[in-house]
């Protein structure tokens, strides 16, 4: 089932994967002149809060969890970041170090790009310029909706949230009638969504016993997305 229409999906997701799209050949060339590719295990680091940034990274396969740690060392993820996006730029355009800590949510092809090829190519193409400013605008919204998300709403009216936009980027090859399966652990899903780990197994149990999604062991597959979307009442 296509949620356009019936919900605004763009309010959650960054679209930092297009950003690179159809740029011109000369500014690909000179952007990825030194790129130097990587293969990322689940749950490797591939940058830290507080780090110096050397680059940009390129999800070229896989998803990564950017997320912050606290003092007592618990986990916030603050969003997923999926194939065909690049994270690490806000660092080198700030001029500061790392906000945040990316590692793999699962085994992932990650692109590196040196930071002096990335500040080149965006004092080149005043395209590259015009697509960064735009998407960094809307990622202030997307995180401005995710604040009130946790001011707001109930574990069980996040979890359904995260579960829908979860949906759209575990989608591969979508056809409709095809099920979607989400494949993220519990203690994961549960830095995602803001709660302790027992309170995201009990909210999916509800789900499991009212036909909403099914599980099979750390995968999600949602079968009522309409109703997840009425249960978020967003």
């Amino acid at each position: 089932m296509s949620i356009r229409g019936i919900f605004s999906i763009d309010k959650w997701d960054f679209k930092s994967e297009s950003i690179l799209a159809d740029l011109s050949p000369g500014d690909i060339s000179l952007l990825t002149a030194n790129q130097v590719g990587q293969l990322y295990k689940k749950g490797e680091i591939i940058f830290r809060e507080g780090a110096y940034p050397p680059g940009i990274f390129y999800i070229k396969a896989g998803k990564v969890k950017k997320y912050k740690v606290d003092k007592e060392g618990r986990e916030q993820i603050i969003y997923v970041a999926n194939t065909g996006e690049l994270i690490g730029y806000h660092a080198i355009l700030s001029e500061e170090r790392y906000p945040d800590s990316a590692a793999a949510l699962e085994d992932s092809s990650v692109t590196f790009i040196p930071k002096e090829d990335f500040l080149d190519t965006l004092q080149q193409s005043t395209e590259l310029s015009r697509r960064l400013l735009k998407t960094l605008s809307h990622e202030f919204a997307v995180l401005a909706n995710g604040l009130t998300l946790f001011g707001q709403k109930s574990v069980r009216e996040r979890l359904a949230l995260q579960l829908i936009v979860l949906r759209e980027k575990y989608k591969v090859n979508f056809q409709p009638g095809m099920p979607v399966e989400i494949n993220m652990g519990r203690d994961d899903l549960a830095n995602l969504v803001g709660t302790a780990r027992e309170n995201v197994v009990r909210v999916l149990t509800e789900f499991k016993e009212d036909n909403i999604l099914e599980t099979k062991g750390r995968k999600i597959i949602v079968h009522d997305v309409a109703r997840l979307i009425e249960i978020a009442n967003y």
